[in-house]
């Protein structure tokens, strides 16, 4: 039977982590500082390699890829960005945003994988240069089970290619567009999964972010239609990276939620009762992460399904 949930996911151990400039352009949730780039790094591997062994802990089995000094990719810690695995051995790589992002996808990665020789790849990354980008989970919210893909667009989402991989991946296309207020200005939510997170029984969202009204109702419609309990979360929820929450299944069949310190730390009693009704929540402190990278939990786990 083919399962929704993985209990197989890849991460990349970062060797030079650091703010990004290039990608701080539409992630507003990018901070930077005067701190040095090494101890910023020095920090980034702690928190790293801590997550690694709790997940490991509680029935993960984590596969990890180490980075290399060149070419410099300070964003390679959020692998879910250039690819995605599904079944029927597929890989999907996808066109990124950034131009140093696009240096982090590496053939490595068929080494992580258990079947090689009948392995499908699919391979939108070319269009980059024609500045159409999709990427990855971040722009992909995922409902395996009832194949739909709910994908917020923006300058890392665009809607035809979004089109192309649901025809190709026989999924349903839900989009519509979420915003956040910086500096009292509504701007587009650089990727889904800050503001919406899939579990199997769940669904995290930030309905208040999807400011058409119709858009919206869109997508509570679907997640209700598929018996999805909805866990509706604040801007300021998203802004402390409660979406980017991820369901994984541990190797006893036991459902994990994987979200970040500083997300579990936002939650209301009501919302944790919602989760803990399906799975167990397991935080993990990536502070320095977020704070430079502008990315959490989720952004670090690459799942696999082949």
């Amino acid at each position: 039977m083919k399962k929704n949930i993985t209990n197989k996911i890849l991460m990349v151990r970062p060797v030079s982590f650091a703010f990004n400039e290039q990608t701080a352009i539409n992630n507003h949730y990018q901070k930077s500082d005067n701190k040095p780039a090494q101890e910023i790094q020095n920090k980034a591997l702690i928190e790293f390699d801590n997550m690694v062994e709790k997940l490991k802990k509680v029935g993960i089995n984590v596969k990890v890829m180490q980075d290399t000094k060149e070419p410099h990719t300070p964003d390679s810690i959020f692998p879910n960005n250039w690819f995605s695995t599904h079944y029927s051995n597929t890989v999907v790589l996808y066109p990124m945003f950034a131009e140093n992002r696009r240096l982090e996808r590496t053939d490595n990665l068929y080494d992580f994988f258990d079947k090689t020789d009948d392995l499908n790849v699919v391979d939108y990354s070319s269009l980059e240069n024609e500045n159409i980008f999709l990427e990855g989970t971040g722009s992909l919210v995922l409902d395996r089970k009832n194949k739909k893909a709910y994908c917020s667009l923006s300058e890392r989402a665009d809607e035809k290619l979004l089109n192309i991989f649901c025809e190709d991946a026989g999924y349903k296309k839900i989009a519509f567009h979420s915003y956040q207020t910086v500096n009292e200005i509504r701007k587009a939510i650089y990727h889904t999964n800050v503001m919406m997170a899939m579990g199997e029984n769940y669904a995290i969202l930030c309905a208040d972010s999807i400011d058409d009204l119709k858009e919206r109702e869109k997508v509570i419609r679907e997640l209700e239609s598929d018996g999805k309990e909805i866990v509706y979360i604040s801007e300021y929820q998203v802004e402390h990276f409660l979406g980017n929450a991820i369901e994984l299944i541990n190797n006893e069949n036991v459902k994990i939620c994987v979200m970040s310190a500083t997300a579990y730390s936002v939650l209301t009693d009501e919302q944790k009762n919602i989760i803990e009704k399906y799975d167990v929540i397991v935080p993990v402190d990536v502070h320095t992460i977020e704070k430079y990278g502008g990315g959490s939990a989720r952004c670090m786990i690459a799942e696999l399904f082949i």
